[in-house]
């Protein structure tokens, strides 16, 4: 998420908030409940006023690694219609859309032939054309577990849907920072009728398997008789870590979610491509579930828009983030931070983390500041708590980060330590 904070860092704020709040309470001696909401409310509006001085700086700043299009203004996102129109993606002397058809069939008809599948279904949202897909696979196979890590989307950011909405039920085959090993699918203790793989694993830090890896994973759970389901919210950007292009990539699993916002810059959107049978299906319990929606022509446009410009770019993107990365290394050593961490090294996309050894509001009012002072974003995102003096961010690299120079890394990264010492010795 960009570079607001992400649902991880917020929980784990309110649950810092929570525990300080209880602790205070039973420090005075005071009615716990009536104490921890003071400190709550008094905490939350301190993480507010910074994250909304974070916003504020990045908005202002004149360079940044990555420029989001959907934190920009009302005027500033309908310019994206305007450059659609101008790329001239769809008739648009056409009627317009009504409850999928027209331009949204156009969109999910060129989504199934790049990822070289029999049909497609656009979605509003990911969380629910994965819930639809897998509780679609669970009907066929006759087995409604989904063998998933334990870092992945719907563990970690959509509470618990797949159990409370959609009767499936997740079990975690791993909870390493790495995907699932062909070893782990295959001596699994329980069975399951589908594996879910996340490419790349997004909160463990956009990583990716080497394509044997994959590919030996994909044919363990093939060998339990288990459908494969990619969550490829972000599996355009793999194609370089791969070496492969997206239909041989998708062409592993049985069905793949791609998202049209994550990478694209689209308005929104997901699509749900595979079997025609199971997409028929699928468009029923897209009905069912709310998602058939009246007209989505904008966003529909929006997403023929990043197909055709961001798409072709990605590659690009991957290369220099591994070019920021190493300077952001290179910056940190040279200024004498004792410890730092990129990860993965060198990164798998153009998305990455950054591991610094300090407390993570320490950094984070660093970061806010050299964006204030010096008008460049260098991390725009929050950081977490990852332990005790231990923080985190994301960090992603898109077409603003191309202007960067390693020389233009290395020196900012000089005056945000300069800064991040101030804070320190404060």
């Amino acid at each position: 998420m960009i570079p607001g904070m992400s649902d991880t860092a917020e929980r784990s704020d309110r649950q810092r908030a929570e525990r300080g709040g209880q602790a205070a309470g039973a420090r005075a001696g005071a009615d716990p409940g009536e104490q921890l909401s003071d400190e709550r409310v008094s905490d939350d509006e301190r993480r507010k006023q910074r994250r909304e001085r974070r916003i504020a700086a990045y908005r202002s700043a004149r360079r940044v690694l990555a420029r989001p299009g959907f934190l920009g203004t009302l005027r500033e996102r309908l310019a994206l219609l305007d450059e659609a129109r101008a790329l001239d993606l769809h008739d648009l002397d056409t009627p317009s859309d009504l409850y999928g058809d027209g331009i949204v069939e156009a969109l999910e008809e060129k989504t199934a032939r790049m990822l070289g599948k029999e049909a497609a279904a656009f979605f509003p949202t990911g969380t629910m054309a994965q819930q639809v897909a897998l509780r679609c696979w669970a009907g066929r196979t006759g087995n409604p577990t989904v063998a998933l890590h334990a870092l992945a989307h719907p563990e970690m950011h959509e509470r618990n849907a797949f159990s409370q909405v959609s009767g499936l039920r997740p079990v975690r085959v791993t909870s390493e920072p790495r995907l699932p090993t062909a070893a782990e699918v295959r001596d699994f203790d329980e069975p399951f009728g589908a594996l879910m793989l996340e490419l790349p694993l997004r909160d463990a830090g956009f990583v990716l398997p080497t394509w044997e890896e994959l590919t030996e994973v994909v044919e363990a759970a093939r060998e339990r008789e288990a459908v494969v389901h990619f969550d490829g919210a972000r599996l355009w950007e793999s194609t370089v870590h791969f070496d492969r292009p997206l239909e041989e990539i998708a062409d592993l699993a049985d069905s793949v979610y791609v998202s049209f916002y994550k990478s694209l810059d689209g308005f929104g959107g997901a699509a749900l491509a595979g079997p025609k049978t199971l997409v028929d299906e699928a468009k029923a319990w897209r009905h069912r579930y709310g998602g058939t929606i009246f007209q989505q022509f904008p966003t529909a446009l929006s997403a023929l828009a990043g197909l055709e410009r961001e798409l072709p770019r990605l590659p690009e993107y991957v290369a220099h983030a591994r070019v920021v990365a190493a300077a952001l290394r290179e910056g940190f050593a040279a200024a004498g931070v004792p410890w730092m961490r990129i990860h993965p090294e060198p990164p798998h996309t153009n998305e990455f983390q950054v591991w610094l050894p300090y407390d993570a509001d320490i950094v984070a009012e660093a970061a806010i500041r050299h964006a204030e002072v010096t008008k460049t974003a260098l991390f725009a995102n929050g950081w977490e708590a990852k332990g005790p003096g231990l923080a985190f961010t994301e960090v992603y690299v898109r077409a603003a980060g191309l202007e960067w120079t390693a020389a233009d890394v290395r020196e900012s990264v000089a005056r945000f330590v300069a800064l991040l010492t101030e804070e320190v010795t404060r």
